[in-house]
């Protein structure tokens, strides 16, 4: 099962309810979310900085995580960022999969382009 990052800060409502509720009703609060749309939390930490709560969970696809990042967002007490997080493995897949692609600015023929993925997506730079 795909598994993501959520980052969430609180707002308005979602700060006085943090204080009235506590951390663990909070954590007990996105459990149930996750386990409700067909996923785990396997992370939930709060932080000082910029983000007030890092998740890291799992859930049964891009559509599931989407609707819960809605979810959060449209209550209007906390919003959210969802970050797809990808496994070693996945990038080893990713890496073996090649595409015509020609960068903006260069005019390249296709064996520039065989040169430039066998060089590992390095095209050298026009001299012109």
């Amino acid at each position: 099962m795909p598994k993501y990052l959520i980052e969430a800060n609180y707002v308005g409502k979602g700060v006085d309810g943090l204080l009235k509720e506590g951390g663990t009703r909070r954590r007990t609060a996105i459990d149930e979310l996750f386990k409700s749309m067909g996923g785990t939390v396997e992370a939930f930490y709060f932080a000082f900085g910029d983000t007030d709560v890092f998740v890291i969970g799992e859930l049964p696809d891009n559509a599931t995580a989407t609707a819960l990042a809605l979810k959060i967002n449209a209550a209007g007490a906390a919003t959210c960022k969802t970050t797809v997080l990808i496994t070693p493995q996945e990038v080893d897949d990713a890496v073996k999969k090649s595409g015509v692609y020609r960068p903006p600015g260069y005019e390249a023929d296709q064996a520039a382009v065989t040169k430039w993925d066998a060089e590992g997506g390095q095209l050298a730079q026009d001299s012109a």
